[in-house]
Order: C-alpha cells, then structure tokens, then sequence
C-alpha cells in the first residue's frame, strides 16, 4: 500500500464541520416535510429514532478509524473486515450514493434558489452545473482550504439554524403538533426510513482519516460530537417547521401536490415574512452546496482507497505533488456528478441511494464484530465503541427494520448496485488482490491455520 502521501492538515474544528456539513442539507432543508407526510407532527420522533439507528454504526467507524486512520472509511474497514468482494460493493455503493446525495443537495437547492433569485427553472440546472466545478476545484486545489471552507460555511449555517429556532419558539402555534401522530407507530418508523440519510454524512469524515491530525483522539470526537450537535439541531429545527407551517402546505406544497420541497422556506414567512423566506432561501443554498462539498470530498477517497489495494485503476491511487490531493479520484467523482446533474433525474436515484446507505450503516456493525472477534494482532484502536456487541447487534437488526420500509424499488436499487459492484469484483479486482480480511482470520482459525487476514494470504494455502 502507498504510503501517507496525503498531508494531515485537519484539526478537530474542520474535521467536525465536514462531518456536519455533510449532514446539513437535504436532511433540514428538504425531507422534514416528506417526513411530515407521512408521520405528522411525530416526524420529530422520527428524527430521533433514525439517530439511534445511526450511533451504532458512528460508534463502530469511531473505534474502526482510530485503528486505521487512512483514506477510504466505509470501503477499508469492510474491506478488511469481510475480504475484497465486500470491500468492493462497500466502496463503489457508498461512492455511487454519496455522489448521488451530493448531486441531489446541488439540484435540490433549485427549489429555494427560484425563491428569491430571478431564474427560470431551466436555468436552475445551469447554477447546479457551475456550482459543482466549483466544488471540483475547490476540492483538488487542496484538503485544508476545502476544510477552512467548509468551517466557515458550516458555522454561519448553524447559527443561523440556531436563530430561526429560537425566534420559532416566540412565534409557533402549539395547535399544530396535534394530533401528534397522524400514521400511527409505522408511519413514524416509514418517516425514519425516509430521514435516516439526514444522519449518513456523520461517518464520511472517516473516509478522510489519513488528512485528519491526531487521529487517535480527534476522529471519535468528531464522528459523535457532530453526531450529537446535529441530532439536537434536527430536532429542534423540525419542531419549529411543524409548529410554523400550515399543514396542508407541508403535505402538498410540492410539484403536483407532493410534499414541500421548501419547508424550512414555508416556515421563515410564518416567522418573518418575505424577509424571512429570501433570508431562510439563501442559507439553504449556501448549506446544501457545503453538503456538496463534504460529499466530493469524502466519497473521493473510496476511488483513492481502493486503487491503493488494486481494486481499482492504479491512476486513482496517485496524489498530486503540488496540492497533496487526489487529483485523479477527485476528477473521476466530480465527472459524475456533474454528468449527473446533467442527464439523470438525480432526486428519484438520490431514493434508490438511500437505501444502500441503510444497509451500510447496518454491515459497518458486522465489520467491528469481525475485528473483535478475529482477534488480529495489527488491529489496536485507541477508542473502543461501547456495549460491545450488544449495540451492533442492536444497529444491524434495526437497519435491517427501517430497510424494509423504504418500498420496493429502493431495495431493488440497493440490489442492483450490490450486483454490479460484485461483477466489477469479479471482472477486475478477483484477480489482482487475495486478501481474506478478518473473516479469513477466524476461519483459519478455526483450522488452526496462523493467518493475519489483513493480509494477503500464501496463494499455495
């Protein structure tokens, strides 16, 4: 493997506002009212217990990343969990889903930029284009400016999130939360489903270890710290959009009678005026292209990753000599994202990429267990999550629950994706990697065979 050829030039702050601003964005400014729809007033519930689901899988990467502070998160600890086949769909899904949640941040903003900016909706695709080059370059002339970046744009989000909840809490009408909910337990857990990809940016930051200072110590501070600041910031931001918004607007303000895509939007002229919705519109662009940025950044380190242990071309394994960055991989992803926001309906893919996502989130937990288990020697985090393994198994079961109520297409979708990620394995990587991972290790093991499955094993074995 290439050695760290990246430059360790994030600290606490920056690394924690990547991770939030990864979160900040469709997760506020889009889906609260998609939730509302189906939950009522209790998608504020939903919201929580999406974050439950969620802090298995944060605790696990936590403890995963402090091990093996290098680039790739979700595709390198499954890789070495589970060996290269699910190493592979691990990388490719979480890249394809990333860049499809970053796609859909760039054309979701259309909606609020037609609220105060004087464009056609045509015109919207255009925005979303140049915004993306943007957030290309800015990516590959350097991790710490796209860092310093994000943690600008991320801390003027959150205060200004924070001042619209507190003004909310002056102006809401307490009729609205009743009755409280409108689709019983199963439409809160429906609504859960739908908002659990609010929470899939908290991990993405350990997709950028290997740029992180000292790992050891500032990766599980910034993994739950933005965890815990953004499951208190959704909850209370929903709250004041369920108490501000009139109802039916929320349920049918939308294109053709579907749920507001504006509803952070519909509750700012509740609360300002038409002041408050240009104000409310403007953070909303302004977060949903810091999502972007935090998508581009962390899922072009899945390409980089897996280049390094020959699963992918050599030449997305390189790192620019003058920028310290992968140039190649950073290209191959903004190519898709840009060719995206272009040709495909990226908010109906953005649903079949949810899906993927959950089950992830729900395997990262096997991943941990696997490395607790296998007992490999090379394996020594400096944080350990805690309620081994009675909190994984709490992870991958309820993963598995909010899945099943995604529908059927998005699970088609997931599947798809699991196949031709596995025919990708199987036409260009089988031949080139015979890693085992620390499955490999218990099972050898188990034959009494000493085998670090880390490594590549003896191909005589």
């Amino acid at each position: 493997m290439v050695g760290h050829d990246l430059d360790r030039s994030l600290g606490l702050y920056p690394t924690m506002m990547i991770s939030m601003g990864a979160m900040i964005g469709s997760g506020i400014f889009v889906l609260p009212a998609l939730g509302y729809k189906k939950a009522g007033p209790a998608v504020i519930v939903a919201y929580v217990l999406a974050a439950a689901v969620v802090l298995p899988a944060a605790l696990s990467k936590a403890e995963m990343a402090t091990a093996m502070p290098e680039s790739g998160g979700t595709y390198l600890y499954i890789d070495r969990a589970l060996g290269p086949l699910f190493g592979t769909i691990a990388g490719i899904g979480a890249w394809f889903s990333l860049v499809f949640k970053s796609s859909f941040a760039l054309v979701g903003l259309g909606a609020y930029l037609l609220l105060f900016a004087p464009l056609s909706q045509g015109a919207v695709v255009y925005v979303a284009l140049a915004l993306g080059v943007v957030v290309v370059a800015l990516n590959v002339s350097g991790t710490k400016l796209s860092g310093q970046v994000q943690a600008v744009i991320v801390s003027l989000v959150v205060v200004s999130l924070a001042a619209y909840t507190l003004n909310a809490g002056f102006t809401v009408d307490t009729a609205r939360y009743a009755p409280f909910s409108t689709g019983g337990n199963i439409g809160v857990v429906t609504a859960a489903a739908f908002v659990f990809v609010s929470y899939a940016g908290v991990t993405k930051v350990a997709s950028v270890a290997e740029e992180v200072k000292d790992p050891g110590r500032n990766l599980p501070r910034a993994i739950l710290g933005s965890m815990t600041i953004m499951t208190v910031l959704y909850v209370a931001v929903v709250g004041a959009v369920v108490g501000l918004s009139d109802p039916d607007v929320l349920k049918t303000g939308g294109p053709g009678g579907t749920a507001s895509l504006t509803p952070m939007a519909d509750g700012a002229g509740s609360l300002l005026g038409g002041f408050g919705v240009v104000f409310i519109s403007v953070v909303a662009v302004v977060a949903l292209t810091s999502m972007a940025n935090a998508g581009i950044l962390s899922s072009s380190r899945f390409p980089l990753a897996m280049s390094r242990d020959d699963l992918f071309p050599s030449p997305f394994g390189r790192i620019d000599a003058r920028f310290k960055t992968p140039r190649n991989a950073v290209l191959l992803t903004g190519a898709l994202l840009v060719l995206l926001i272009a040709f495909v309906p990226v908010i109906e893919l953005a649903k079949l990429a949810s899906a993927f996502q959950i089950l992830v989130f729900s395997v990262i937990n096997v991943a941990l267990v696997a490395f607790r288990e296998a007992d490999v020697p090379s394996y020594q985090p400096e944080f350990e999550a805690p309620g081994y393994p009675y909190v994984q198994a709490f992870g991958f079961f309820a993963g598995l629950g909010l899945l099943t109520q995604m529908g059927t297409l998005p699970i088609l979708g997931a599947a798809g994706i699991i196949g031709g990620s596995g025919l990708i394995y199987l036409l260009y990587g089988r031949s080139r990697t015979d890693r085992t991972g620390a499955v490999g290790t218990i099972l050898h093991g188990r034959r009494g065979d000493p085998d670090d499955g880390l490594a590549a094993t003896d191909p005589d074995d």
